[in-house]
């Protein structure tokens, strides 16, 4: 059982906003490199060489937080234990982006809420108010109305995203509890190197040199990866899992934003109301209402009148 968590002591669901902006930003950019460079290398390759990269990327933080002495942690066995279940999940999304279309791919993904919802509240000690279960109701109906997913079975790459979703809401929570005894650039930092270590060998077992334009997709993964979780992790200490994770619903309309300018993707009827209902949501978590208490202890003590 993880330690109960509370809000944070430095909390601001606006700066956890501002830092989802970036997480959204990269990982929709993520999504079109990753699939570029599938097109030539293994998924162990992409994945080994975004962590290797990523680590190189992430030097100038580390530097800045006073070199390596600073990223030390107390807490391996939660870093280890978390880097495994995220390092399968990002496996099987890459391996999925592989086998069915994006937008199925990204609405299966956006069950994770409901998954990290749940866990937060059982082993995080989170609470979980019908506002915001309503802000996650909203969001998936707005993800189903703009995918609208088509009937019959799940198919194998379907099951990888499911499975997948699942596996990120667990490394969600973890990062979580994580985040209350090191920063974000601790967690990075254990993050790419774990991970290395675990796809070193599946990744040379299959290793072929990528092309010079492979090259430039595979940078741009690293970058994304690494300065995307980095993003997420300071969200996250500003704001609880159950606040922060209902505002990565935008990344569908942020998608289909990019399949219209790239790709020119018409923007429907559907898409645009499933948009709304997103938005919608997510203002709904963002909104900080006083609660009963603090407005009749406001009514009981009013300021003093000047002078």
């Amino acid at each position: 059982m993880l330690p109960t968590m509370h809000s944070p002591p430095n909390a601001s669901v606006g700066r956890a906003a501002v830092w989802m902006a970036g997480w959204l930003t990269l990982m929709v950019v993520i999504a079109v490199a990753g699939r570029e460079a599938a097109r030539e290398l293994t998924v162990f390759q992409i994945m080994l060489l975004r962590s290797t990269l990523g680590m190189i990327m992430l030097w100038p933080l580390i530097r800045a937080a006073g070199g390596l002495g600073a990223v030390q942690t107390q807490r391996l066995p939660q870093h280890m234990l978390r880097n495994a279940v995220h390092y399968a999940a990002q496996y099987g999304w890459f391996a999925a982006l592989t086998l069915i279309p994006l937008a199925q791919l990204v609405s299966i993904e956006f069950t994770m809420p409901i998954w990290s919802a749940a866990l937060a509240v059982i082993f995080l000690g989170e609470r979980m108010s019908g506002r915001k279960w309503f802000a996650v109701v909203l969001g998936l109906v707005g993800v189903a109305v703009i995918v609208r997913p088509g009937g019959g079975e799940l198919d194998v790459g379907q099951l990888i995203a499911l499975a997948s979703a699942v596996g990120f809401a667990i490394s969600v929570v973890l990062v979580k509890s994580l985040t209350r005894t090191d920063a974000a650039v601790v967690i990075i930092f254990w993050m790419l190197v774990i991970q290395s270590a675990i796809g070193l060998v599946p990744a040379l077992m299959v290793w072929h040199w990528p092309s010079a334009q492979v090259w430039g997709w595979v940078a741009v993964v690293a970058f994304c990866g690494t300065y995307s979780h980095y993003c997420f992790a300071r969200a996250m200490e500003h704001a609880e899992a159950t606040v922060v994770v209902p505002m990565d619903f935008l990344r569908v309309p942020l998608t289909a934003l990019v399949g219209w300018l790239a790709y020119s993707e018409g923007l429907d009827l559907f898409t645009v109301l499933g948009v709304g209902l997103i938005l919608a949501g997510n203002m709904l978590n963002l909104i900080r209402f006083p609660s009963p208490s603090r407005t009749a202890m406001a009514g009981k003590n009013p300021p003093p009148e000047n002078p």
